[in-house]
């Protein structure tokens, strides 16, 4: 969907539920069809949250409406609207982008469905939580990208070139990650952000843009990418380079997965910041108490672990 016409249908969804300020209820009962619109299956984080949505559905009495994505807002707002046509209870979205979901999440609250999100947000000067919809349920972003700056700078002389891999361009991750990282470095005169580029939360896409990035800056000595997929296909391109991370180059995270713990262990990635995916029992009790009329926070806060060789081992075994 175009900015321009996401916008102005967004205008049109705004005038007409103005009258409706009202989040639409939800009746307690047995058994609910709850909708949950995945954004994409192609790394772990993802394939973890939506294994505890399923896993979640059994243990909370769902009748679970799954939908995948494959890395298409477009696809994604067709998904949520098909849920909408059905006549789903509840739906749980996390918006691959804050804009082009904008009109969906609009839309659902006209046919009277409220809408949870999970792990992303949208543009909060447009749709609020409480408003337009339940809750955003996720992590601090900028706080994760402020830790990961934080470890960096207590483990630094002081002088780093820095290339940076971001999230999916217009995703909350992704903006807030950097915000939360560019910020806290900014502080440090001897770091520099050299670079900062798009690998679209994915591992392939990160290890390409690393190789394009390495030649035009050989110099780099940190990477911080806004996950572990891209981390670890970092790894691979500064191998593949001779370079050899976790000496030569020091390596900066967000997610907390097995494989990212792993390359903790191994000496190659120095920190990685959790995002807990398992959104599933969070996001039955939330739906629970707004169902009672218990009042329900704008934010749900998912509380994060950060980690390093201290104690990466410990918890590997548990990671996904």
């Amino acid at each position: 969907m175009r900015l321009n016409t996401a916008i102005a249908t967004v205008a049109a969804l705004l005038v007409s539920t103005a009258a409706s300020a009202e989040l639409p209820a939800l009746e307690k009962k047995d058994q609910y069809t709850v909708g949950f619109a995945q954004t994409e299956s192609n790394n772990p984080w993802r394939i973890a949250q939506t294994k505890s949505f399923q896993d979640t559905a059994e243990s909370c009495n769902w009748n679970l409406v799954y939908t995948d994505a494959a890395g298409s807002a477009a696809k994604q707002v067709a998904d949520v609207d098909s849920m909408i046509a059905q006549g789903v209870d509840a739906i749980f979205l996390p918006p691959r982008e804050e804009q082009p979901l904008l009109p969906a999440v609009l839309r659902a609250k006209a046919a009277g469905i409220p809408v949870f999100l999970v792990d992303r947000s949208v543009d909060a000067s447009v749709a609020k939580a409480g408003e337009d919809y339940v809750t955003f349920m996720g992590s601090d972003f900028i706080d994760q990208g402020r830790r990961a700056a934080e470890w960096l700078i207590a483990n630094s002389d002081g002088t780093e070139v820095i290339v940076e891999l971001e999230g999916t361009t217009g995703s909350s991750p992704a903006n807030d990650r950097k915000k939360g990282f560019d910020d806290a470095v900014a502080g440090q005169s001897g770091m520099t952000i050299v670079a900062s580029q798009s690998g679209d939360f994915a591992r392939d896409k990160g290890r390409q843009v690393m190789e394009t990035l390495l030649q035009s800056h050989p110099d780099v000595t940190v990477v911080y990418a806004h996950n572990d997929e891209m981390a670890i296909g970092a790894i691979q391109a500064l191998e593949a380079a001779g370079r050899k991370p976790g000496e030569d180059v020091t390596l900066v995270s967000i997610d907390g997965t097995r494989d990212a713990l792993q390359a903790i262990i191994d000496g190659k990635l120095g920190v990685s910041v959790e995002s807990a995916p398992f959104f599933g029992p969070i996001a039955c009790d939330t739906m629970k108490a707004y169902a009672a009329g218990d009042e329900v926070p704008a934010w749900v806060k998912v509380e994060d672990r950060i980690f390093t060789k201290e104690n990466a081992a410990d918890h590997v075994a548990d990671a996904y």
